[in-house]
C-alpha cells in the first residue's frame, strides 16, 4: 500500500514537474525477468524510472543510504535494497539473482555513482555479472534533459541486449568488461539519440 501510494504520487509529480516523456517503450518486455540499466544524473532517476514502469521493479542502491532508520524502512517498502560498493557483496548478489529468478525487473546504474560518465568513470561490472549469471537480457535507458522543475526529461528505452553467448556460471573478467562496455555504450547512445 505504501509503495502504491508513493509510486502514484511520484508519477504525477514526474509528468507535471519534470514533463517526463517516454520514447521506445515498445522495447520494454511486458513479461519475464530482465535488468534495466540507465545513466545516473540525479537522485530523482530511480523514483522516476520506477514510477514510469508498469511492472514490479527492484532497485539496487548504495548501502550508505540505509544508515537512516526511516529511509531504511521506506526503501524496503519501495523494493530498494542495499549493496556494498567497491567489493563483492554476496548477500546483495543472492538477493538480485532471486529477484530475477522470480521473473521481476532489477534496476542497476552501471556508473555506480551520479554523473559517472562526466567524471570519466569506468562502468562497474555488477550489471554484466547479474545479466550473465541470471541469464537475462539488459534494457538500456538513456535519461535526457535536466532534472529541474518544468524542464523536459526524456526516458529513451533501447532494444534488449542479448548476451546469451557469454552465459556462464563463472564469467571471466575480460567478458564482464566487454559486456559492461556494450551496456554503457548503448546507454550513452540513447542519451544523445534525440538531442
Amino acid at each position: 500500500m505504501v509503495r502504491a501510494i508513493v509510486v502514484f504520487l511520484v508519477r504525477i509529480f514526474s509528468y507535471v514537474v519534470f514533463r517526463v516523456k517516454k520514447v521506445g517503450e515498445e522495447n520494454v518486455p511486458e513479461t519475464g525477468a530482465y535488468i534495466m540499466c540507465a545513466n545516473h544524473k540525479s537522485n530523482w532517476d530511480p523514483p522516476i524510472i520506477v514510477s514510469c514502469s508498469k511492472r514490479k521493479m527492484y532497485i539496487m542502491a548504495k548501502q550508505e543510504l540505509f544508515k537512516n532508520g526511516f529511509i531504511k524502512w521506506f526503501a524496503k517498502k519501495c523494493w530498494v535494497f542495499p549493496v556494498k560498493r567497491g567489493k563483492m557483496d554476496i548477500e546483495s548478489l543472492k538477493f538480485s539473482l532471486k529477484v530475477l529468478k522470480e521473473g521481476h525487473i532489477l534496476m542497476i546504474f552501471p556508473e555506480g555513482t551520479r554523473h559517472g560518465m562526466e567524471k570519466n568513470g569506468k562502468a562497474q561490472n555488477g550489471a554484466a555479472f547479474m545479466a550473465l549469471k541470471g541469464k537475462v537480457p539488459v534494457i538500456p535507458v538513456g535519461i535526457q534533459g535536466e532534472m529541474k522543475p518544468f524542464h523536459k526529461v526524456t526516458l529513451n528505452y533501447g532494444k534488449p541486449l542479448d548476451f546469451s553467448e557469454y552465459y556462464s556460471n563463472k564469467p571471466e573478467k575480460e567478458v564482464l568488461d566487454k559486456v559492461s562496455k556494450e551496456i554503457m555504450d548503448n546507454i550513452i547512445m540513447l542519451t544523445k539519440e534525440m538531442n
